[in-house]
């Protein structure tokens, strides 16, 4: 396209580049779908820039410093040396790979990429404003939209970004030095993943939540068993706090936060990490001309075609509402693009898994045994405790527990949660199990490897029939 003052037709507009927009984009020109995606800042988003890969990145090399130095029991003495910015250095070069691969395989599927922001104008044109000066701007006519425009960190009253010393995820994930005390305001799973990575580093963390436990959402025992585990490593932990105010104070900040009967309460700290949830972007996208407009929890509602009330509309990923998931906003942007290339698609989300890369790490999916009994559900639980597990064993990470939730009467698998060592991987075993309408009966005669992890997920579906061989 040319940039300037001029008019140009797409059969598809994809507007942001995040995982839902660029799948979406990709899998339509696969189709045969003249496709257009406009991007305003990096190719891959929020989650391939500044969330899910650097994050995982920063994880995955404070969780080496952090073992090779803890690793007595096994024989191993060490004192690691952290350099954050050689880290920070190899962190960007796995993010670059990533997006430049994300460009590249858009260009290759014929999808037409334009840098801009794009706003509607009305029900099939959108102006694309260039960055920079005289880049000028132009408008694109479409058949079908596909809004993807992601999500960004909610700001806590008083705690603006624009402050050198608080940081969202995304500054927090490029600090080049460690803050010798970090204070860490939120307890989900952002909070929760980033104050056990700079513990790890070296920093002292401090973490406030204005409710009474650590990763709200997910059940009690799940989230006991990981915040001891973040204790345990020289996490510090205050609930029942809502940040309140800040100062400076010389080179450090003093943060002060109020619990639920107006009493203060003062934190020193170098820097305050804000990480309260994420909030979707909508505002600027003229999405009025289209005659959709977000619900009161700020998202578009969409059906199980992905389509908005605008019916040649689509949203997909956070803009979609929750879950606010990488993963969930793929299968989304599938969806649209072929509802939009024709092809009978729809969605099922029965099946989303969720991860937390805490330690241990945490991967949930499909129904909790309440939520089955509310769902009219006779359900029947099976556990397998990770320290009965050999390759956990092995590992030395032998905290957690696989637990499978099935109906009684048929043995139909309707969950799982799974706190441990690789739990993010070994959750996907579910997941299809539960995509393709398995029983315990299936997981339980499926001859697993030995020694594995996965060998939990086998041991918990047998236990949840009464048959477990290695637990009592």
């Amino acid at each position: 396209m040319v940039v300037g003052d001029v008019t140009t037709g797409t059969e598809l507009l994809v507007v942001g580049g995040g995982p839902g927009g660029y799948v979406a984009a990709i899998r339509a020109a696969q189709l045969g779908v003249d496709t257009t995606l406009v991007e305003r800042d990096a190719y891959g988003g929020t989650c391939l820039n500044h969330g899910c890969i650097p994050s995982k990145a920063l994880i995955s090399g404070a969780d080496v410093a952090h073992r090779a130095g803890q690793a007595e029991e096994m024989g191993v003495y060490a004192d690691p040396a952290v350099d954050l910015a050689g880290m920070v250095e190899w962190k960007d070069g796995v993010v670059t790979r990533l997006t430049r691969g994300v460009e590249s395989l858009a260009k290759s599927a014929g999808v037409e990429l334009i840098e801009g922001e794009a706003t509607f104008t009305g029900e099939h044109t959108a102006r694309i404003a260039h960055g920079g000066d005289g880049q000028g701007s132009e408008s694109v006519e479409f058949e079908h939209a596909v809004v993807a425009t992601g999500s960004h960190p909610i700001q806590v009253p008083g705690f603006e970004f624009d402050a050198e010393p608080i940081l969202s995820s995304k500054e927090a994930l490029a600090l080049e030095s460690l803050p010798e005390r970090l204070l860490v305001v939120g307890a989900g799973y952002i909070g929760m993943e980033l104050s056990t990575v700079f513990q790890k580093l070296g920093s002292e963390v401090t973490v406030v939540e204005m409710l009474d436990e650590a990763l709200p959402g997910f059940e009690d025992d799940i989230a006991t068993l990981v915040r001891e585990r973040a204790e345990e490593i020289g996490v510090d932990f205050y609930f029942g706090e809502a940040a309140d105010s800040w100062e400076q104070a010389g080179e450090e900040i003093v943060v002060h936060t109020e619990d639920e009967d107006g009493d203060l309460t003062r934190f020193d700290a170098e820097k305050a990490l804000v990480a309260v949830g994420r909030q979707s972007v909508t505002d600027g996208l003229g999405l009025d001309e289209l005659g959709i407009e977000p619900d009161e929890d700020g998202f578009l509602a969409t059906d199980e075609q992905a389509r908005t009330d605008a019916e040649h509309v689509f949203a997909v990923g956070d803009v979609a509402g929750e879950p606010m998931l990488a993963h969930k906003a793929m299968a989304e942007g599938e969806v649209a693009a072929e509802v939009a290339a024709g092809e009978p698609a729809a969605l099922d989300h029965q099946a989303v898994p969720a991860a937390v890369f805490t330690e241990p790490e945490i991967g949930t999916v499909g129904m909790t045994e309440a939520e089955a009994a509310d769902a009219g559900f006779d359900p029947v639980v099976g556990q397998m405790p990770m320290r009965a597990n050999g390759r956990a064993l092995t590992i030395d990470e032998k905290e957690g527990f696989v637990r499978i939730v099935a109906d009684d009467e048929t043995g139909f698998v309707l969950g799982a949660q799974i706190v441990g060592p690789e739990a993010s991987e070994s959750i996907a075993e579910v997941g299809l199990a539960i995509e393709m309408g398995a029983t315990l009966e299936d997981i339980a005669g499926t001859i697993h490897t030995h020694p594995t992890l996965s060998e939990a997920v086998h041991e918990a579906a047998l236990a949840a029939r009464g048959e477990a061989i290695h637990t009592r």
